[in-house]
């Protein structure tokens, strides 16, 4: 060899041994850039990178939007029960509370507590202008009391409550008055089994009364079942007369509604049943828990197998590119170079993919209301029905804490994908694999 032609060699040794000093140095990162990128005979192990990238992304993208999708669920659903709903319930046990007003105002210089309500309920049949009738749940309350749930005062679609308490009127759901074919003015007839005794036995009470407003919660159960009448006719239509049958507290954290619970037994002076809204709900949010955590480690199932097809289409680099790992290592490149020129390869997948994840499901996830009506439309049919799913809306909050263990969670699996194909490129014989080329 002259040596004209032994020193530009030397040098390039030189140099990449020099560059092989510093971890992922710009040698190491040119490299792995190269193995990025395809080649004709190289196309196979290009679209197994590709298959990896999609399935990471679309992996990411479905965790990020199911999950603001049920997250949003649950708010949505907490918001409306407990906007309709105490979030503590005071129930006598020895003695009627005929006292309520007075209590009212003990209950409410509570620190912690917004206001109290008094409430009289029960069930009853109800029919309208079509149809057989339906079971429904007739809540007395104060009209001062109803401008305070802001939930139903700000959601009056037809109609007025304005003088409410003088009238003999009720207010419904827009389901119900859709399902029973009712409009404001139009009478309803309510029926109850609790009626008047006579030497004949329990006649059920059956009396109408005038639809005066007709509210939208946004939640199809309490749409279609909640009848609100006025305080003093629901006590005489459920021979409750002077007295009602619980005081529903509303919090200003309901969270912390436990630390109020001596407080008010205190200020009560009487036995009492106390019930959250934990306690009244318990089946339905536990329930809505376990099937977020089931569905959150399924979907996880996707960006493992993405993060597996990573394993296999580096191994399969390492294989094809065996020439040319013996070559770095015959000028000076280190076990150790070898291996983070395969970490970056791999890793530069797993992160790519994860951030083209991140960007997909945060686009869909603020635009899902609007896809659903999307895929609405074209399918001819109602996607995620009110009756099925309680809301006439399909909600989706992002939790950032959540997303970042997505996103986490994706650049971990896909770290640890690359360890074994570039421990393996990093032992790789280079006699050996000169040997067999």
């Amino acid at each position: 060899m002259t040596k004209t032609a032994a020193a530009p060699a030397k040098r390039v040794e030189n140099k990449a041994s020099n560059l092989e000093s510093k971890p992922f140095s710009v040698f190491e990162r040119m490299i792995a850039w190269r193995y990025l990128r395809a080649r004709r005979r190289e196309t196979f192990i290009s679209v197994i990178a590709g298959f990896s990238f999609t399935g990471i992304m679309l992996g990411v993208a479905t965790l990020i939007i199911v999950m603001a999708v049920m997250n949003g669920f649950r708010s949505e659903l907490l918001t409306r029960i407990l906007g309709i709903n105490g979030h503590l319930i005071m129930q006598p046990i020895d003695q009627p509370l005929e006292d309520y007003a007075d209590l009212i105002k003990r209950v409410d210089e509570i620190k912690g507590v917004n206001f109290a309500i008094p409430v009289v309920e029960g069930q009853a049949l109800v029919q309208g202008n079509v149809g057989a009738g339906t079971g429904a749940l007739v809540r007395g309350l104060r009209e001062e009391d109803i401008d305070k749930l802001e939930l139903v005062a700000e959601n009056i679609r037809q109609g007025t409550l304005e003088g409410f308490d003088g009238s003999s009127s009720v207010a419904i759901g827009t389901r119900m008055a859709q399902n029973l074919g009712l409009t404001i003015g139009d009478s309803l007839k309510v029926i109850s089994p609790d009626g008047d005794v006579t030497p004949f036995g329990v006649n059920p009470r059956v009396k109408s009364y005038d639809i005066a407003a007709i509210f939208e919660i946004g939640m199809s159960e309490y749409d279609a079942s909640i009848v609100l009448m006025p305080l003093n006719e629901a006590q005489l239509f459920f021979n409750q007369e002077g007295r009602v049958q619980s005081l529903e507290i509303f919090v200003d954290n309901p969270d912390k509604v436990d630390e109020l619970k001596a407080p008010v037994e205190e200020v009560a002076a009487r036995q009492l049943l106390l019930t959250d809204w934990r306690q009244r709900n318990q089946t339905f949010f536990s329930a809505l828990q376990v099937e977020r955590n089931v569905m959150f480690m399924i979907l996880t199932l996707i960006v493992l197998v993405a993060a597996l097809n990573i394993i296999s289409g580096l191994i399969m680099l390492v294989k094809d590119k065996g020439r040319d790992i013996a070559i770095l290592r015959t000028m000076g490149a280190t076990r150790g170079s070898v291996m983070r020129i395969f970490l970056m390869t791999g890793a530069a997948i797993g992160f790519t993919g994860t951030l083209a994840g991140v960007v997909l499901g945060v686009v869909i996830t603020l635009n899902v209301e609007s896809i659903r009506q999307f895929f609405s439309w074209l399918s001819g049919t109602t996607l995620f029905s009110p009756e099925l799913y309680f809301l006439s809306q399909l909600p989706a909050k992002m939790d950032l804490g959540e997303t970042l263990t997505v996103i986490i969670m994706a650049l971990v699996l896909s770290f640890v994908a690359t360890i074994l194909p570039a421990w393996r490129a990093a032992k790789l014989d280079p006699v050996e694999a000169l040997r067999y080329e």
